[in-house]
């Protein structure tokens, strides 16, 4: 017998919208081991208790924001087409993730935090992006081999992308001082 899960009611959603925002700005300022979930509950503005009945403990509140996050970001890359014009792929991959960087500069320092803190919470998730990442780097070499591009290392081009767009959003505060042009980085919440 399968178990039937109610939808969430317009409440739920919100409060729950509501925890993850707050737990983002907390996580992202304090990282893992720095934020509590007494942090949490005052930041949203809700009980901790409330907080509690929402996620399971402050872990849950955390996978579910690298989760969410990691979908968000890996989106423009598993839409880069092996068949379209290598130039344009690559340079829409690059505007799609310097977009990100400026869109959402906090859930790329949660990352961030996350990355120098040795991953342990992202050991499991990594197992699919280093998938991904072998696909795209296959889908590089082709059009190296097909004479479309120059030859590069096809995982040093990724990692450089990386570099170069979240750069722009975990070193905001650098960017601002040096780049007044570059350093309008929008403080859009993330939609989760």
């Amino acid at each position: 017998m399968s178990e039937h899960v109610r939808p969430r009611s317009r409440i739920q959603q919100k409060n729950r919208q509501i925890i993850l925002d707050a737990a983002l700005r907390e996580f992202a300022a304090r990282g893992f081991a720095g934020t509590t979930i007494d942090q949490i509950s005052e930041a949203a503005r809700l009980s901790k208790p409330n907080v509690l009945y929402y996620f399971a403990s402050k872990e849950a509140i955390y996978s579910q924001l690298l989760e969410t996050l990691l979908d968000l970001w890996l989106a423009p890359l598993h839409i880069m087409d092996p068949a379209g014009e290598p130039k344009e792929q690559i340079l829409a991959y690059m505007h799609s993730k310097l977009a990100l960087s400026r869109d959402f500069p906090q859930e790329s320092r949660l990352f961030a935090n996350e990355i120098l803190q040795g991953a342990p919470r992202l050991e499991a998730i990594l197992g699919g992006l280093r998938a991904l990442v072998e696909e795209k780097a296959a889908v590089i070499a082709q059009w190296m081999e097909e004479g479309r591009i120059a030859r590069v290392d096809p995982h040093h081009l990724i990692i450089s992308i990386w570099a170069l767009t979240q750069h722009y959003a975990d070193f905001e505060i650098q960017i601002a001082r040096f780049s007044a042009p570059i350093a309008r980085l929008s403080t859009k919440r993330a939609p989760f």
